[in-house]
């Protein structure tokens, strides 16, 4: 089986200029760290015309997975969905679960379900919501022939949070064989933003590496920050190698800047 992959931007923000495309780079690595081959990033704006025509392409080329972001919100112009449903032939319908989702949602905050926040709980017929633990609008999962289209917000919280609990599991388990491998250190006395560009550098080191921060400690008083580092590979030895590679780089830059590595 082919393991392609399309990533699909959807923004008149992202074509003028406004909105740096971060999403696009975010959902590229994190593919390739589960085998999929990026074969495309499109960016189109939010009209039907562009949008319907490359939902269909993905689905013409057997594209295996296909990955749109934004366009789902309740404003006029989040249209995603209902373009979905006429690329694929399909009927636009109120989905049961979604709304379910969306209700749940509104009502923990005291708001009010208005038509507009209602229409985030429609979706094409057969079509799966992903519960968004960030935001309000539930990502969608529907698969037509071969092909597997998920449309993600636009805003990088909402799509990283549902990719990485709902999506991210399912395509490992369907994707190719690969053994994955994780490694964590606890960096004393750096700052986050400081050790971003040793982070950056640590990710360009290897395509099968993605390294994610989670910050402990105050910022500023008494920084304490806890790096994962995950990497895959065909065999497991090739993981186990390509995450301690860059470990091994992080820990010698850490202690470089003046940091403590606790544990790693």
């Amino acid at each position: 089986m082919s393991y392609t992959a399309w990533i699909i931007s959807i923004g008149n923000e992202l074509l003028i200029g406004k909105t740096v495309n971060t999403n696009a780079a975010w959902l590229a690595r994190k593919l390739t760290l589960l085998g999929y081959n990026v074969r495309r990033i499109i960016t189109v704006p939010d009209a039907e015309e562009d949008v319907v025509e490359v939902f269909r392409d993905a689905v013409r080329r057997g594209v295996r997975v296909a990955i749109s972001t934004g366009g789902l919100g309740p404003t006029f112009d989040d249209r995603t969905s209902e373009y979905l449903a006429k690329a694929l032939g399909r009927k636009y319908v109120l989905n049961d679960e979604a709304l379910r989702m969306v209700v749940e949602t509104f009502k923990s905050r005291g708001l009010e379900l208005t038509e507009p926040r209602l229409k985030q709980a429609k979706m094409p017929e057969g079509a799966k919501p992903l519960p968004n633990p960030v935001g309000t609008a539930p990502g969608i999962w529907v698969e037509e022939g071969n092909t597997i289209i998920i449309a993600l917000p636009g805003v990088p919280a909402e799509m990283m949070s549902i990719f990485e609990n709902y999506v991210e599991p399912k395509l490992r388990e369907i994707g190719p064989r690969l053994h994955f491998v994780e490694r964590s250190i606890t960096v004393k006395g750096v700052p986050e933003a400081d050790l971003a560009p040793i982070i950056e550098r640590g990710m360009k080191m290897s395509g099968r590496v993605y390294i994610k921060s989670h910050p402990k400690g105050h910022e500023i008083r008494s920084p304490l920050v806890e790096i994962h580092v995950y990497a895959s590979a065909e065999d497991a030895r090739g993981a186990e190698d390509e995450v301690n590679r860059v470990i091994n780089y992080l820990i010698t830059a850490i202690r470089e800047r003046g940091g403590e590595v606790l544990s790693g």
